[in-house]
């Protein structure tokens, strides 16, 4: 029979550090995205079906071109946070560190070619 208390059992397991941050930053990205979600496709919705110098010229206004952005922007960092909780979820060891290197590196990296493609037919 134990007579350690349930703290004492799961000290030395790790501690959350930075839980509450991380758990901010998805609710706050959630929320974002639930703004920007309804945004982009209504404006991307109008584009649809046009030719090639209509979606230039679409683009080329601030409005659709910012709202594409920032959905993108906010999608690949609500995406990071996701994957990453997951990873520390069911991944440990030396594979856990390399997995959320990797995916960090591929959600980023693709936000920065959708927002070169945005600024691509913006400018």
């Amino acid at each position: 029979m134990s007579y350690m208390t349930d703290r004492k059992r799961a000290s030395g397991l790790g501690s959350a550090k930075s839980g509450t941050a991380h758990h901010w930053s998805m609710t706050l990205s959630s929320v974002a995205l639930l703004v920007l979600i309804p945004l982009f496709v209504f404006t991307f919705g109008a584009a649809l079906g046009g030719t090639y110098e209509e979606i230039i010229a679409y683009f080329g206004r601030p409005f659709p071109a910012i709202i594409a952005a920032l959905t993108i922007v906010v999608s690949f960092h609500h995406f990071n946070g996701g994957v990453q909780t997951l990873i520390e979820d069911y991944v440990h060891g030396l594979a856990q560190k390399v997995s959320i290197v990797v995916m960090t590196c591929i959600s980023y990296g693709a936000a920065a070619i959708g927002i070169f493609a945005i600024a691509r037919l913006a400018l």
